[in-house]
């Protein structure tokens, strides 16, 4: 047997290899090194809030760390005092009513991902997916063994799309459209109308949903929105819900999420869960009830410190001459159109694409911030604004002298 041929020779499977690292985590991961050897290094890359988790919720899993039931195997879809808390506080935030039997706890908002696409989708099924879009989606999705089929909003339509654009992405293969707002990477958030009109397409078309609504309480300005299944009763049945602990209560670093959904799909998502991980963490389960049942005090003080970046990041990206930066209203990114920045040479560095335009920035200026191509959308970066007033100062006072 000659080595090509060998089993050996294939060392990485297709489906695997295939698969682009996180962008994000990439950035964020360089950043943190670059700061180890002792780089004055400022991070936009990663959405990861820098509050410390509440003080509460920390004591709950130090309580539950000397707990010895907690030293044992779990139910695999989750703790049932941590299902029935997710339903009450779906019910209570969002309107949405659910049963604890359409509750599946994972490890993290990207498990309940991929679990959702991996339960819903058969080798070829299309799910439209808006760009600019996270980065896992698409990967998500084709390691299900999906098609991604990309409709692009930009600037001008503040990253929003249209239900003539989904109708034109549309074809008798496409069995899902993935919904997300408020959006990472650009902080759109659409109206209750304009989700009462995508629903009502939805519906039409006899397709399945799957909205991602981590981002759920960080909306700014008043603006009036909701949660896609309340708004569109008539598919509540066909959607699938992700959410999570992370981005509201601080807690990215103790992985837990979760998906609701119809009971059938949510039980078939929990046998594949109960053979890919088994239960999540008991003491971060614990954690996360003290997290969804205690009031949403620690919450709303997040929200003032991120609204107070928002305006500043905007206003400051929007001074340097070739960026234009929308005002974001929920999340906490910034997804600025440095189009304007591109095809120029600097420091005898010729920059073309978003892409170089991050890495030139990192050499130069010492600031980490994630390029548009991530996202299904060139010429544009994202700048996590969920970092301290003074790092996104200065981080933004650096690109202003930059291109100054």
């Amino acid at each position: 047997m000659t080595e090509t041929a060998s089993p050996r020779s294939r060392r990485v499977s297709q489906r695997i290899g295939s698969i682009a690292e996180s962008a994000t985590l990439k950035v964020d991961a360089k950043a943190k090194a670059l700061k180890a050897e002792g780089r004055p290094v400022i991070g936009f890359g990663a959405g990861e809030p820098d509050f410390p988790t509440p003080g509460y919720v920390v004591e709950a899993a130090v309580e539950a760390c000397r707990d010895p039931k907690n030293h044992r195997y779990t139910p695999a879809g989750g703790l049932p005092e941590l299902k029935k808390a997710i339903a009450e506080k779906t019910r209570r935030d969002s309107g949405l009513e659910v049963e604890p039997t359409q509750v599946l706890v994972t490890n993290g908002g990207k498990q309940a991902i991929y679990s959702a696409f991996a339960t819903m989708l058969d080798p070829g099924d299309e799910v439209i997916v808006p760009a600019p879009y996270w980065t896992t989606y698409p990967e998500a999705i084709q390691l299900a063994g999906g098609v991604t089929v990309e409709v692009l909003a930009d600037e001008t339509q503040d990253y929003k799309v249209t239900v003539e654009q989904l109708e034109a992405a549309r074809t008798e293969r496409t069995k899902v459209l993935l919904f997300v707002s408020p959006s990472n990477p650009t902080g759109a958030v659409y109206t209750a109308e304009e989700i009462r009109e995508i629903g009502a397409w939805v519906h039409e078309h006899g397709l399945w949903v799957l909205t991602d609504e981590i981002y759920e309480h960080l909306v700014y300005d008043g603006v009036e929105t909701g949660s896609l299944p309340v708004l569109c009763p008539d598919v509540a049945d066909y959607c699938v819900v992700v959410n999570g602990v992370a981005k509201t209560y601080a807690m990215t670093g103790w992985r837990v999420g979760w998906m609701i959904g119809p009971a059938d799909l949510v039980k078939a998502a929990t046998n594949l869960q109960s053979h890919a991980t088994s239960n999540v963490s008991n003491v971060a389960q614990r954690a996360a009830i003290a997290a969804v049942t205690g009031d949403l005090t620690a919450v709303d003080e997040m929200k003032v410190a991120f609204d107070r970046r928002r305006r500043t990041i905007v206003s400051m990206l929007n001074d340097i001459e070739g960026v234009v930066c929308p005002t974001p209203l929920g999340a906490f990114y910034a997804y600025p159109s440095v189009k304007g920045l591109l095809g120029r040479e600097y420091d005898g560095r010729q920059v073309e694409t978003s892409a170089e335009l991050a890495e030139y920035i990192l050499d130069a200026a010492e600031v980490a911030v994630v390029p548009g191509e991530a996202f299904g959308s060139p010429g544009y970066l994202r700048l996590s604004y969920a970092l301290g007033d003074d790092d996104l100062v200065e981080g933004v006072t650096r690109l202003q002298k930059l291109f100054a």
